[in-house]
């Protein structure tokens, strides 16, 4: 499964991102419709069925691939909008549907048995076992993996296993397991991984309080900023909690995710492809930070490896922080 080639998989979630993905040096966009089948199911993103036709043809010509994530849990008794947008998906010429729900992926093989499927990171398959079961019963061809592997965990996966992986290369760090987190629908109502929206902005408010702004979410105050303090968006696992009579960022730290540094470690455990995170972001990030990987990725292909810096991207980090996450972690 050693490919020498990593495949750079890049985000859009409008017609714009596409176009500036592509343009920049994207192999591969993942997208997603404009409803709750998606997991970045936030209002003015997405694409409506003809965009999603227009960016593929545009894709196409440029000789690049559009992956269309369908990676939400359908709700009990109305299975359709997911089987539609399945099928809908197959008939625009998706290169690969990206799929989490065990009904939807047997749906999808039954339905277009020639469809390539992967199987999203909303599935948490993390070990062998799992992502056997998924390769065995759905000809899974790829994997999404979860943020919370390390190099060495990957590269015996990926031997092991015998799909192609895919890990995440830069943007927003999570690391609980991904279609299991319940924070968000907890404090909302709002599920991200039936809705499609973690943290939804109508639920989000901002108020001043004794000179400090405060940040809430469905009416749960998340943090409090200094004046002139950088505020992050209410997210609840990013929040700063009181445990034990100390306040401190109880689950996971405002920073991003960077792994440019270590791209000849991830190439040499076997990895096919990088995936780089932010649907929801504009096409500046996605332009410059398609355009810094590609550049780094060419580079390692032609023997050059470590001549672009981490650092090169920290304005698109959360805080200004970079980390290479659970990928060099040495776990007790």
């Amino acid at each position: 499964m050693n490919d020498p080639y990593l495949e750079l998989v890049c985000p859009a979630g409008t017609p714009a991102a596409l176009r500036a993905a592509v343009d920049a040096g994207a192999d591969t966009v993942y997208c997603g419709f404009r409803d709750e089948t998606n997991a970045r199911n936030f209002p003015g993103l997405n694409f409506d069925r003809r965009e999603m036709k227009e960016g593929i043809a545009y894709a196409h010509t440029k000789g690049r691939k559009v992956l269309i994530a369908i990676n939400t849990f359908p709700k009990a008794g109305n299975a359709q909008p997911w089987h539609r947008a399945v099928d809908d998906a197959h008939s625009l010429g998706a290169d690969a549907i990206i799929l989490a729900d065990i009904g939807l992926l047997d749906y999808a093989r039954r339905t277009h048995p020639g469809q390539r499927l992967h199987l999203s990171v909303q599935a948490a398959a993390s070990n062998a076992s799992a992502i056997a079961f998924y390769r065995d019963r759905f000809d899974v061809k790829r994997v999404v993996l979860p943020r919370v592997l390390t190099v060495d965990e990957i590269a015996k996966l990926t031997r092991e296993v015998g799909v192609e992986t895919e890990v995440f290369a830069f943007g927003g760090l999570c690391v609980m397991a991904e279609g299991r987190c319940a924070l968000s629908s907890y404090l909302t109502g709002t599920s991200p991984n039936s809705q499609g929206a973690c943290a939804p902005a109508s639920h989000v408010r901002y108020d001043e309080e004794g000179g400090k702004l405060m940040s809430r979410l469905g009416g749960i105050t998340i943090n409090s900023f200094e004046k002139n303090e950088p505020a992050g968006y209410p997210t609840p696992c990013k929040g700063r909690f009181v445990a034990d009579g100390k306040t401190s960022y109880l689950f996971e730290d405002p920073v991003s995710l960077n792994t440019i540094d270590i791209l000849p470690q991830l190439k040499a455990a076997g990895v096919k492809a990088l995936k780089i995170e932010g649907r929801q972001r504009g096409k500046a990030y996605v332009a410059e930070v398609v355009g810094t990987f590609r550049k780094a990725i060419d580079q390692l292909a032609g023997g050059h490896d470590g001549t672009v810096a981490a650092g090169a991207l920290s304005q698109h980090s959360e805080g200004g922080r970079q980390t290479t996450g659970a990928y060099k972690k040495s776990w007790r």
